[in-house]
């Protein structure tokens, strides 16, 4: 277990549908991260192409030593449980506010 993992980063851009589905799969789960825009931001962007081969390929997560090029949302909550077991949501939301945070219309409580 890694010490000291404070949060779970996902490096998006604008227009990413891969990107939109894993917000989406995070948040329906309850899950807090920090979303960074490689487009707005060229370290985040330096920081990509170094876990992704040169590319900017997007998503990319990083949780703690943990990183994964367009993960999906159940393998960065196993990557969270194991790196960052505090960071866990402590219960699911329901299938309706689990639903309106995927979508960006209920925000974390």
């Amino acid at each position: 277990m890694t010490a000291g993992v404070q949060e779970v980063v996902v490096y998006t851009r604008p227009g990413c549908p891969f990107c939109t589905s894993l917000r989406a799969g995070l948040r329906r789960q309850g899950l807090e991260f920090t979303e960074v825009n490689i487009w707005e931001d060229a370290e985040a962007a330096a920081i990509v192409r170094g876990i992704a081969d040169g590319n900017e390929t997007v998503p990319t997560v990083v949780v703690g030593e943990w990183q994964a090029v367009n993960p999906s949302a159940s393998s960065v909550l196993e990557a969270v449980a194991e790196h960052a077991p505090d960071l866990v949501p402590e219960s699911k939301p329901g299938l309706i506010d689990g639903a309106l945070k995927a979508v960006g219309l209920r925000k974390e409580s």
